[in-house]
């Protein structure tokens, strides 16, 4: 700067430059002026970095610090370790919290179990993430989008969605919004702003930032919040969505589920560095680390996360530290990969729902007869939704081909014409009778 404020210096007031005698006193000022910083007070001007020089070589190592905290807002018997960080939510919401996360675990426990009988063809559960599914949502606007991996089903739910349509999608049948085309726990719902799951890997990510772009070009205060694990950090599709949302300044929330296994697949063999949280910085994300059993601190830190990505068109990314408790998904058996020590550890000493159910107990707002009495009828619930679900014809066999092309091509009108014609010989080997007409 001192050289270029030389430069100006000798300017004249029609712009032209002064004789030779002072272009000569001007190289000597500069090199004089150069001369003045020594090669380490020299700063960098590359474009791609902001550093200083140094004498001395020296790789980073990757855990440059001792590891990122995890923010908690209160321990595992329920009591708020700083008051100040309490979010002192009403009591209603707080039971809404419980009820939701509860219902969750108890649709669970029946789906599952009805794969394991043959009925529907595959489930994922999701106990012991209940807390990050519902501390999230519930600090989101409701206009808010989501775009989900496959394990957030206490989103939807806390959100409204019906156990009838949670049963008719992994059923398939002819209530089902997805029209059976889709595989159990794949769900989606348009007026709750939740777009429909997809099975490939992260692809999800890189979506999400595209409508957090769109959202932010029109100026709709609105937020995109995009959930995945940790096992899909490592794919491609996560890295080039977190460059993009920090070049293009997108109001969206990075939310990861760090539950310790990508199917069987631990951390440790999944990454060397301090987890995701860690990775946020390399690509300009505001970034935290919070316990994600303790259903406060994800809501205080999804809440704040949001309110600054609308105001300043800022991606955020939230790292929430919890456990897979039950098997990835039906196809899988943990026992191969994991003790029953380690998940019973989880299951009987940091459970985000006996977490939040110790709380409601110390603020008096919940007793051990409340528990009995809501244990019954959210069961009752789930099996009327259940075996309604169970009664239900599957959707028309032409919703094969619909819904794709707004006039179908002559190819696809071919294939319809090949099926009948092959029902209509072979009809009585396939159960038509299931299908509606």
């Amino acid at each position: 700067m001192a050289t270029l404020r030389g430069l100006l210096r000798v300017r004249t007031v029609t712009g032209r430059w002064r004789g030779v005698r002072d272009r000569q006193c001007l190289l000597r000022n500069t090199i004089r002026c150069q001369s003045d910083f020594t090669s380490l007070e020299e700063k960098p001007q590359f474009p791609g970095a902001s550093a200083d020089y140094v004498d001395s070589l020296e790789f980073i190592q990757p855990n440059v610090i001792s590891g990122i905290p995890i923010y908690r807002v209160m321990d595992r018997q329920g009591q708020i370790i700083n008051p100040s960080e309490d979010p002192k939510i009403p009591k209603e919401k707080v039971l809404k919290f419980y009820h939701t996360m509860t219902l969750l675990n108890t649709m669970d426990r029946i789906l599952y179990e009805s794969q394991r009988q043959g009925r529907i063809s595959f489930y994922m559960t999701n106990y012991g993430e209940e807390g990050t599914h519902v501390g999230s949502i519930a600090a989101l606007n409701d206009t808010d989008l989501v775009f989900g991996q496959y394990r957030e089903a206490g989103v939807l739910m806390y959100r409204g969605y019906p156990l009838d349509l949670f049963m008719a999608q992994c059923y398939g049948n002819a209530l089902d919004p997805g029209k059976g085309r889709q595989m159990p726990v794949h769900y989606g719902c348009m007026e709750r702003n939740f777009v429909t799951i997809s099975s490939p890997l992260a692809t999800q990510i890189p979506q999400a930032v595209g409508a957090a772009y769109a959202f932010k070009r029109e100026n709709a205060d609105r937020a995109v919040i995009c959930y995945f694990g940790e096992g899909a950090a490592s794919e491609g599709d996560a890295h080039a969505a977190f460059n993009f949302s920090a070049t293009l300044e997108c109001p969206v929330i990075f939310f990861c589920r760090n539950n310790g296994y990508a199917i069987s697949t631990p951390t440790s063999e999944q990454y060397r560095g301090d987890g995701i949280a860690a990775r946020g910085p390399g690509y300009g994300l505001l970034s935290i680390r919070v316990d994600g059993n303790d259903v406060f601190a994800v809501y205080n830190a999804t809440k704040e996360a949001r309110r600054r990505a609308v105001a300043e068109n800022q991606p955020f990314l939230v790292e929430a530290m919890t456990y897979r408790i039950g098997h990835h998904s039906t196809s899988d058996d943990s026992s191969a990969y994991r003790s029953v020590d380690e998940v019973n550890y989880w299951d009987k000493q940091d459970h985000p729902i006996s977490r939040l159910r110790h709380y409601m107990l110390h603020q008096g707002w919940w007793d051990d007869e409340q528990e009995k009495i809501w244990r019954k009828k959210s069961r009752k619930m789930v099996m009327e939704a259940f075996e309604e679900a169970e009664r239900k014809q599957k959707p028309k066999l032409e919703h094969m081909f619909t819904d794709v092309y707004s006039e179908m091509p002559v190819q696809l009108k071919k294939q319809e014409q090949s099926l009948m014609k092959h029902l209509k010989l072979y009809g009585e080997h396939y159960p038509l009778d299931s299908y509606e007409k």
